[in-house]
């Protein structure tokens, strides 16, 4: 079987580059990629996307090996009808590594067509890194990174206005855009940077908060082979995602002119405020599957459907969604139902094995944004802490201590700073401590937990249930 490329898969288009994207992860592929190619089909936009992988370790050079192609694998429900597409695309021209070639990274800035940023960092990739220097070759942070581009385009085109870019963050935050912004501000206060470079930054360049939603598996390692078969080539960079997919966008409609992705036929949308969309989304989708995700695990299951389907683990799950993060949302009732009732269903898509463990990727930051704030609203409305949520918290740091689960040797992956903290809490082999050291980090929390009335002697509780007798043992004693 061949090797995909674009030798052996002359069908594969070429486009102009006009999207730079940060990030070279299954969920871009999948979603930011698909929307392109999708919009490249159905509108004059012709763009093609050049990725830069935005830490010291990726996948830029598997991209490579494959001049940008990979296939495409949607499963799902629409409109009552079965989907189970495998597409080509072909929207991205290559890859940097600006870890290996600086130089490289900085001449994109000095492409005529380049118009769009587009990004997913993880929740923790927005953030300002004093340590960063405009000399670095790269900047560490991501917006360290993006703020040499810039500056580096404003020096090549002589402060043009016209040489502006679109920049849409896709990492799961609330006002991404905002808070992106603010960094990008950070680093010019920091560096130094000319008067005139800040001015064109503020009046040439948009930078637009998003929300985005696809459930996105990723590689489909129990059903590659036959997908290769399917395709006839040998393609490293499979991917696979839900039918269903939302991007919403905080933009005027001039920038819906030129970047025309809502003339479609795609679920995208350019509104005045992403504030509504995003509440919702994190806090029933992307808040239930955060704890069911550890929780399920250690209970011995591995995808999200098994979770939803299990019958003490499904109730765990239904008990979070419905009754303790629903009740926290200001939405009409009924809308918040039926947007459950949808996320359910999504969950328990046949077609998707959701893997837990790719879920699990920097659950600390995941859970402080997408879980929290219901937490403490939940708190403030019912007198009470949500004893689902809770018990999801101590999954994650169980699932934190490592080890093994059966053969599987557990790997957390998030902040090395978090996982040292870790393994020197778990190193006391005592719950309650556990429970303290977590809830005072304030360098994950921004805040000292401990101060939320009764959460240290909850999580303590629930942390120790679960490593005397097990996941099962804790969840049953809730539901």
């Amino acid at each position: 079987m061949e090797r995909l490329n674009r030798t052996t898969a002359p069908q594969a288009k070429s486009y102009t580059e006009k999207v730079i994207q940060f990030g070279e992860g299954n969920f871009l592929r999948a979603f930011i990629e698909w929307i392109i190619w999708k919009t490249n089909q159905k509108t004059d936009f012709g763009g093609s996307v050049v990725v830069v992988q935005p830490i010291e370790k990726g996948m830029v050079s598997w991209l490579n090996e494959q001049d940008g192609l990979y296939h495409l694998n949607l499963q799902g429900l629409q409109n009552g009808e079965s989907v189970d597409s495998v597409d080509l695309i072909d929207v991205i021209s290559r890859g940097i590594n600006p870890y290996e070639d600086f130089q490289a990274y900085l001449k994109l800035a000095e492409q005529d067509e380049i118009r769009f940023v587009i990004s997913n960092t993880t929740e923790a990739g927005i953030a300002f890194d004093p340590a960063c220097k405009l000399d670095d070759a790269p900047a560490s942070s991501y917006p360290g990174k993006l703020t040499q581009l810039l500056y580096h385009r404003w020096e090549h085109f002589k402060g043009d206005p016209s040489k502006g870019l679109i920049i849409f963050p896709c990492e799961l935050i609330f006002e991404n855009g905002k808070h992106l912004k603010e960094c990008i501000r950070q680093y010019i206060d920091l560096w130094k940077l000319p008067e005139g470079f800040s001015k064109w930054f503020e009046e040439s360049c948009g930078v637009y908060s998003t929300l985005v939603d696809r459930i996105v598996p990723g590689y489909p390692r129990d059903t590659a082979a036959q997908l290769c078969e399917r395709v006839g080539y040998q393609d490293n960079l499979l991917d696979k995602a839900e039918i269903f997919h939302l991007w919403v966008i905080e933009a005027p409609k001039e920038v819906a002119a030129e970047f025309p992705a809502d003339k479609a036929g795609l679920n995208v949308l350019f509104v005045p405020s992403e504030a509504p969309y995003h509440e919702r989304k994190v806090t029933l989708l992307n808040g239930p599957h955060t704890v069911l995700s550890p929780v399920g695990y250690l209970s011995g299951l591995n995808t999200v459907k098994e979770c939803c389907e299990d019958p003490e683990i499904g109730k765990f799950v239904h008990k979070v969604m419905y009754d303790e993060l629903l009740p926290t949302l200001n939405l009409p009732k009924e809308e918040l139902l039926k947007f459950a009732d949808d996320v359910m269903e999504r969950f328990r898509n046949p077609y998707v094995k959701h893997f837990v463990t790719s879920i699990m990727l920097n659950s600390f930051p995941k859970f402080k944004t997408r879980d929290l704030p219901g937490l403490k609203t939940y708190l403030e409305r019912k007198g009470e802490l949500p004893v689902g949520l809770v018990l999801g918290l101590a999954g994650i740091i169980t699932y934190y201590k490592g080890g093994k689960r059966g053969e599987d040797e557990i790997v957390p992956n998030d902040d090395p700073k978090i996982i040292e903290l870790l393994q020197n809490l778990w190193a006391t082999d005592d719950p309650a401590k556990v429970a303290d050291g977590v809830l005072g980090a304030e360098f994950i929390w921004g805040e000292d937990l401990r101060a939320i009335p009764g959460l240290q002697r909850l999580l303590s509780k629930a942390l120790a249930l679960i490593y005397m007798e097990g996941m099962r043992a804790a969840v049953r004693a809730i539901i």
